[in-house]
C-alpha cells in the first residue's frame, strides 16, 4: 500500500480526551467489547498515511450520547463534539471530514443539533446509532429528524452499537453482535418506508451492512408476507443503501458486497482506531488483491467524491438503469398480486 491510493476513508473514528473522561466517569472504558483506544489528531495522520487514505470522514463510536440519562446532557454533549470535529477539519483541511452526533434517542433535540451541525457547522452528515437505548433507527415517531435530513440532503452514516439485550460470554459485540445491530435498522428503514419516504437521504451502512447483502433476498420474502411488497422493490429498497469496507473486504465477504451494491455504492472504511493499523492493512489488502483497478479506484476514492462532490467530485445522475427497471418491477408487482391475492 502506498499513499498514491490517495484512499476517502468514511469509517474512521474521534476520541476526544473530554468525551473519554465522560465515558470513564460513567464506568465505561471500552466499546463493542474493545477497550477504548488512544487517539489524537497526529496518531490519525499517520495512520492515514500508512493506509494511503488522503481524507477521512470522522465520526464518534459506540455509545454516543447515549449513555448519559439526561437528555439535556446528552444534547450538550454531541454539542461539544461535533465543535470539535468541526475544529479539526478546520485545522486540517483535506484531512478530516465530520459526520456529527446527534442526542439520539431524542428525536426533536436530534432534528436540532442535525440542522446546527449541517447548517452552520459545515458537517459533510451525521452519525446515528443503529439502536439508541434499545429504540431503532427506522421506529414510529422519528419523522421530524428524517425530515429535516431530507430537506438537506444528507449523508446518514449508520453506526452499530450494542444489542439491547445482555452480551454472550465469549463473544465481544463487535465480533458479531454489531453485524446483526446494522441489519435490524437497515430492515426498519426498508420495511418502515424511510428510505422511500425520505429519498434524498444517502444512507451509508457501516461494515459492509453487515448481514445485509447476504441475507437481502431472504428479508424480502419475509417482507412480502409481512407488509405485501414485491419482492423486487424491497431489494431496491435495499440496495439504494451505501456500504463500507470496514472490516469487510476479506475472500468471503467482498465478493457477495460487490455483488448486491449498487454501482457506485461502495466506500473505503478503516474503523480506526477501533480497528489498529495491522486490521486495516489486512483488509486493504484484501481490496488491493481481489478488486480490478478500475473499481479499485472508484471504491477507494471516486465513489465517495461523487457522494461529497467537495471532495473534487460531481453529483451522480439518476441512473438510467433505473429507468430500465421501472417496467421491470412494474410487471414483477402484478406477477406478486396475481400470486399472492389481496395484497398491495
Amino acid at each position: 500500500m502506498t499513499a498514491a491510493a490517495r484512499r476517502i476513508d468514511v469509517h474512521q473514528h474521534v476520541v476526544p480526551p473530554f468525551y473519554r473522561d465522560l465515558l470513564t466517569k460513567a464506568g465505561l472504558t471500552e466499546a463493542g467489547g474493545r477497550a477504548l483506544p488512544a487517539w489524537s489528531a497526529e496518531s490519525a495522520l499517520e495512520a492515514m498515511d500508512l493506509l494511503g487514505t488522503e481524507t477521512a470522514f470522522v465520526s464518534v463510536s459506540t455509545p454516543g450520547t447515549a449513555f448519559l440519562d439526561s437528555p439535556a446532557e446528552a444534547a450538550d454533549v454531541a454539542s461539544r463534539l461535533n465543535d470539535h470535529s468541526a475544529a479539526l477539519s478546520a485545522q486540517h483541511p483535506g484531512r478530516f471530514g465530520y459526520f456529527a452526533t446527534l442526542p439520539m434517542p431524542d428525536v426533536a433535540a436530534s432534528a436540532t443539533e442535525a440542522v446546527r451541525a449541517l447548517d452552520q457547522l459545515g458537517a459533510d452528515g451525521v452519525t446515528l446509532l443503529a439502536n439508541n437505548q434499545g429504540v431503532y433507527l427506522g421506529a414510529d415517531g422519528q419523522d421530524a429528524l428524517w425530515r429535516a435530513l431530507d430537506e438537506r440532503s444528507a449523508v446518514v452514516f449508520v453506526h452499530p452499537a450494542e444489542l439491547p439485550a445482555p452480551a454472550v460470554d465469549g463473544i465481544p459485540p463487535f465480533a458479531a453482535d454489531f453485524l446483526l445491530d446494522t441489519t435490524r435498522a437497515a430492515y426498519l428503514l426498508v420495511r418502515n418506508g424511510i428510505v422511500r419516504t425520505y429519498p434524498n437521504i444517502r444512507f451509508i451502512l457501516s461494515h459492509a451492512g453487515g448481514f445485509v447483502p447476504y441475507a437481502s433476498h431472504r428479508m424480502a420474502i419475509s417482507l412480502a408476507g409481512d407488509i405485501g411488497r414485491s419482492p423486487l422493490d424491497t431489494l431496491d429498497d435495499f440496495r439504494s443503501f451505501y456500504f463500507d469496507t470496514a472490516l469487510s473486504s476479506s475472500p468471503a465477504a467482498l465478493p457477495t458486497l460487490l455483488a448486491f451494491a449498487r454501482p457506485g455504492h461502495v466506500l473505503f472504511g478503516s474503523d480506526w482506531p477501533f480497528a489498529p493499523v495491522p486490521a486495516g492493512q489486512y483488509f486493504a489488502q484484501g481490496l488491493e488483491t481481489g478488486v480490478p483497478p478500475e473499481l479499485l479506484h472508484a471504491v477507494n476514492r471516486a465513489n465517495a467524491e461523487t457522494l461529497f462532490p467537495r471532495l473534487g467530485g460531481t453529483p451522480a445522475p439518476t441512473p438510467r438503469v433505473q429507468l430500465r427497471q421501472t417496467a421491470r418491477r412494474a410487471a414483477a408487482r402484478l406477477l406478486f398480486k396475481l400470486v399472492q391475492p389481496g395484497t398491495g
